[in-house]
């Protein structure tokens, strides 16, 4: 089992060298390669190069990162843009320094027996959503579709808070179910669904993709002394890791698995992410697109009556990091 330590660490505890600078990034979700860029940095010695100790803590359903940053748990953490941008009008000032994903990777799965063949179709069913966050594109989008989210009718879809697995749909409780393109969907297959049995929705595809797995940290952090230094380096051997897992894709999920102290991980399965993901990380060379960011607030501000934030923000990003660290 790998331990979350990194070899100049302990070769500076061992000979009194001046210790590596501390990092600590806290995922999003589970270990999986969704992340994998972060684990093949820490493995192939890249943090190491740029004297850091990065320590890397995997989420859960029981983790809501943005607290764990709040409270000191973390210095930077992976999240989705609408989560990040509605706790930054909410009062924590969290900041995007760095953008490994290009594109999203986020979906609707329905049955195709259902009747559904357009989003327009989606009036007067049921729709699994994840929640924690995660359902701010979702309404974004049923606002810009019109689509009231209060109750199955002729006007609205009935929303079901949906758990991180794919039995709503497997189970007929739903007649969609939100799915990442790099995991839920391959599990319904896994099930034993056919692929011809479904239809599937692209946020890419339909316009009202937000932008998803970005590196935040606390606005104020910025200012402090040597911080923005060592985001710096963190940055540029993130990125480093990205690359490398984009070009190697089954030898970085293996590197996943390596760190995977759950066990619930297979080989096959985080193989077939790590190819789905190389896809979503491929056109980014960490930098933040000015148009990306303003795409995804276009969305946000289109949801209807109850849109996920109420104004354009303002210092929400920053190219300082990116800047120096891509240079």
């Amino acid at each position: 089992m790998k331990h979350l330590i990194t070899g100049a660490f302990a070769l500076a505890m061992a000979t009194g060298a001046q210790a590596a600078d501390d990092v600590t990034l806290q995922l999003k979700w589970v270990t999986q390669a969704q992340f994998a860029g972060y684990y093949v940095a820490l493995e192939n010695g890249f943090y190491e190069e740029e004297d850091l100790n990065v320590t890397i803590k995997p989420g859960g359903p029981d983790i809501a990162p943005p607290q764990v940053v709040a409270g000191g748990g973390a210095d930077v953490l992976v999240e989705w843009m609408p989560a990040a941008l509605a706790a930054r009008e909410k009062g924590l000032p969290l900041v995007n320094i760095a953008q490994p994903f290009k594109s999203s990777g986020m979906q609707l799965t329905c049955w195709k027996d259902s009747g559904i063949a357009t989003p327009a179709d989606f009036a007067g069913k049921t729709l699994g959503v994840w929640f924690f966050g995660n359902e701010f594109p979702f309404m974004s989008w049923m606002g810009k579709l019109g689509i009231d989210t209060d109750g199955a009718d002729d006007n609205g879809v009935a929303v079901l808070k949906q758990g991180f697995n794919v039995d709503p749909l497997l189970q007929r409780q739903a007649d969609c179910i939100s799915t990442m393109a790099y995991n839920e969907y391959w599990q319904v297959l896994d099930a034993g669904v056919n692929a011809d049995d479904l239809i599937t929705f692209k946020y890419e595809d339909q316009g009202v993709a937000t932008l998803e797995d970005g590196l935040y940290v606390l606005e104020d952090r910025l200012s402090e002394d040597g911080f923005a230094g060592k985001m710096e380096r963190f940055v540029r051997a993130s990125m480093k890791g990205w690359k490398w897992a984009e070009e190697n894709p089954e030898d970085a999920a293996l590197i996943v698995l390596e760190y995977d102290e759950t066990g619930a991980q297979t080989e096959g399965h985080q193989v077939r992410m790590m190819s789905e993901i190389a896809k979503l990380t491929a056109g980014s060379n960490g930098a933040l697109e000015p148009g990306d960011f303003d795409r995804t607030v276009a969305s946000l501000l289109s949801g209807g009556s109850d849109p996920v934030i109420t104004k354009a923000p303002t210092g929400a990003w920053t190219h300082v990091i990116t800047d120096a660290a891509l240079k």
